[in-house]
């Protein structure tokens, strides 16, 4: 069974920093393009980072470039996202994807919430 969960998310103040985990079971997670994304409130969902199969090249929005990381442990099945910096308009449900490197197959987790408020 193919699973996707994600930890790491909470209440942090303007200027913190919170580290979100997704640990992936059920398939072969060294052959899927790993995606954060995130959906705020009456807004569309968007891809915050991404990161390739083998972890060696990566893909940032604009708007977390620099303040963000993208990471992943193949041999632990997780990829990681290092928030940094975090501002208010930071606040939503992130979510986790993974992207089959070749072929359709497409997995999303249930989603962290992350609020940034003083």
């Amino acid at each position: 069974q193919v699973q996707l969960v994600e930890s790491g998310g909470g209440l942090v103040q303007p200027g913190g920093s919170l580290r979100l985990s997704c640990a992936a079971s059920g398939f072969t997670f060294s052959n899927y393009v790993m995606s954060w994304y995130r959906q705020a409130p009456g807004k569309e969902r968007e891809l915050v980072a991404a990161i390739t199969s083998a972890g060696t090249s990566f893909n940032y929005a604009a708007s977390v470039e620099g303040r963000f990381t993208i990471s992943r442990h193949n041999a632990e099945n997780t990829v990681y996202l290092q928030m940094n910096k975090l501002k208010p308009e930071d606040t939503a449900v992130y979510y986790c994807k993974a992207g089959h490197r070749f072929g359709p197959q497409l997995y999303w987790g249930q989603g962290t919430q992350v609020t940034v408020s003083s």
